[in-house]
């Protein structure tokens, strides 16, 4: 089982202009402990399940090219950007742009959003949830068409949401054949359907129906003639060691549990990493407990 370390709460105890470096002495501690994948959550303001929107949020693509700079080895994802949030080209350009400057390290992370309040409190689209799904259809095969050969397409992209008259990428993405597309979300109905045809990588919902939830996806994957095992199965989670390191064996009881079910990489907020001491836990005694799972 591999890890991932997910920002999703910059609500440090620090002084504004310490975040930069707070951040930066994290990512390298991430890093260095083994953490597969650093990803940052794609949302303007605080979910309301981690403070509501009084919380400080940095800009998700910002952070993640300020993360390239300061890292050397993870990979590096939004988790997950909302499909209306941004626009299929700008998508493209900004994932490349990443990809390109952290040596061939970025995923695009896509999903079709759940936060309605942070769209609508800084104007941004936020259509209703059927046209979201078939927007972020459209998107995905809009970035494939970017991505294709040395330079994307020289033919138009004419979809119902989504249209490109010359959809050019230059520099193309050092990730070939591009980088790899992790779809979040555990809808059997509308969301894993997308899974089995375009992602590399799926973040399911974690809890008791998570084994009913990958079996859905299996059975959309023979059906789609794709290989159920090529797809990577990732969850979010909670990584609480505790003070001292007194919750290292329940999480890696917990984790334990995720492999048995399926799950190929686990990524969560370690709690308090701004004191990187829980991360140094992390190294010692979890990481390496997990590898074999």
């Amino acid at each position: 089982m591999k890890l991932g370390l997910h920002l999703n709460d910059f609500a440090w105890p620090v002084q504004p202009d310490q975040v930069g470096p707070t951040l930066s002495a994290v990512a390298r501690a991430a890093e260095e402990a083994g953490f597969d994948t650093i990803a940052v959550m794609d949302h303007v303001w605080q979910h309301p399940m981690m403070g509501g929107p009084e919380q400080p949020v940095l800009e998700c693509y910002a952070t993640l090219a300020y993360l390239a700079a300061h890292t050397s080895r993870a990979r590096l994802i939004a988790l997950a950007t909302p499909v209306s949030y941004r626009f299929a080209g700008m998508l493209v350009k900004t994932v490349t742009a990443l990809d390109v400057l952290s040596g061939g390290r970025a995923w695009l992370g896509i999903g079709v959003g759940d936060y309605e309040e942070e769209a609508r409190g800084l104007g941004i689209p936020f259509p209703g949830t059927t046209e979201r799904y078939a927007l972020m259809e459209e998107t995905i095969q809009a970035c494939l068409s970017m991505w294709k050969g040395e330079h994307g397409d020289d033919e138009p992209f004419e979809g119902s949401h989504v249209r490109m008259d010359r959809p050019l990428n230059l520099p193309q993405s050092l990730s070939r054949p591009h980088p790899p597309i992790l779809i979040a979300g555990s809808g059997e109905r509308r969301t894993l359907p997308l899974v089995a045809r375009y992602a590399d990588a799926c973040n399911l919902r974690p809890g008791p129906d998570l084994p009913r939830t990958l079996q859905t996806l299996r059975t959309l994957c023979e059906a789609e003639g794709r290989d159920f095992e090529s797809i990577e199965k990732t969850c979010p989670w909670r990584f609480d060691v505790g003070r001292d390191g007194r919750g290292v064996d329940s999480l890696i009881e917990q984790l334990h549990g995720f492999a048995e079910m399926g799950i190929d990489t686990v990524i969560g907020r370690v709690i308090d990493e701004y004191r990187i001491e829980p991360i140094e836990i992390m190294a010692r005694e979890v990481i390496p407990a997990v590898m074999d799972f």
